[in-house]
């Protein structure tokens, strides 16, 4: 059956509502449970902060989600021998087997930080084959049932960050994402922070730097300002700016909000 359309937002596991957003005229969680349907593997990718985990979290109410980095090996995804307390060594399944045993979506967070040898282990999951043999584990083979689905996420500014040519070729749906800035208002976040963040991210798409506030940082923004003023909450946009872009924020931001905006930084005895 074809998943039903999405309009409305939709509950994620922490709780928050997800707002869906347009893709190719449908819902984006419409349109990833349509591509799950036709097990079209989807990479989502943009700066952190813009909502790629949100909307696959939103999308899919049955994840099974591994977060990459530099340090993941092949363990981390099949899984490895533990020891029990008295004292046996028992094969604990990882993320990978349980999500094609159970049918269910694989997230990998942050896939293009994860070694390429390592990732390799999934693709024979993802292609026709639909297995994987556990080499570590008496070459156990498991075929992935029905459902079986992975769904991975990219952050092409990120240092360390390689999108390869094997990992582009398995993810056929490659979805930019980046942050909606008219979201940011119905959010009620400050005007004038939503405004610092179109500015900087019209820059950002120019070349000049290579930051801009996201979604995430918006919604920090209104955290900060609700506890510590708004001018704290817009020197903190200048302090979390990294160092080589810092000097465009900070003129972007006393431009907006009033030249006494500042870093937040500690300052003699209270």
């Amino acid at each position: 059956a074809t998943p039903a359309l999405v309009t409305g937002p939709v509950r994620r596991p922490n709780g928050q509502m997800y707002h869906p957003r347009k893709l190719s005229g449908l819902s984006d969680v419409t349109a990833l449970r349509r591509l799950r349907e036709a097990n079209v593997s989807a990479l989502m990718y943009g700066p952190p902060g813009t909502g790629k985990t949100s909307v696959v979290e939103a999308a899919f109410d049955d994840l099974v989600t591994i977060q990459g980095d530099s340090d993941t090996v092949t363990d981390d995804f099949v899984g490895s021998y533990t020891q029990t307390p008295d004292g046996r060594y028992e094969f604990a399944y990882g993320p990978l087997v349980t999500a094609m045993r159970e049918g269910r979506a694989l997230f990998i967070d942050d896939a293009t930080l994860i070694p390429p040898t390592v990732l390799a282990v999934v693709y024979p999951a993802m292609d026709g084959r639909r297995q994987i043999i556990i080499k570590t584990h008496k070459n156990e083979v498991v075929d992935a049932e029905d459902g079986f689905y992975v769904v991975a996420g990219h952050n092409p500014g990120v240092h360390g960050a390689v999108l390869t040519d094997a990992l582009s070729s398995r993810f056929s749906a490659q979805i930019h994402v980046s942050t909606d800035y008219d979201l940011a208002t119905q959010l009620k976040i400050d005007e004038k922070a939503v405004r610092v963040a179109r500015n900087l991210s019209a820059r950002q798409e120019k070349g000049e730097i290579g930051w801009a506030p996201q979604l995430r940082e918006l919604i920090a923004f209104n955290r900060i300002a609700d506890v510590l003023g708004t001018t704290a909450a817009a020197g903190n946009l200048v302090g979390i700016a990294p160092e080589e872009d810092r000097d465009v924020v900070a003129d972007v931001v006393r431009n907006v909000f009033g030249a006494n905006v500042a870093p937040l930084s500690l300052g003699s005895q209270f």
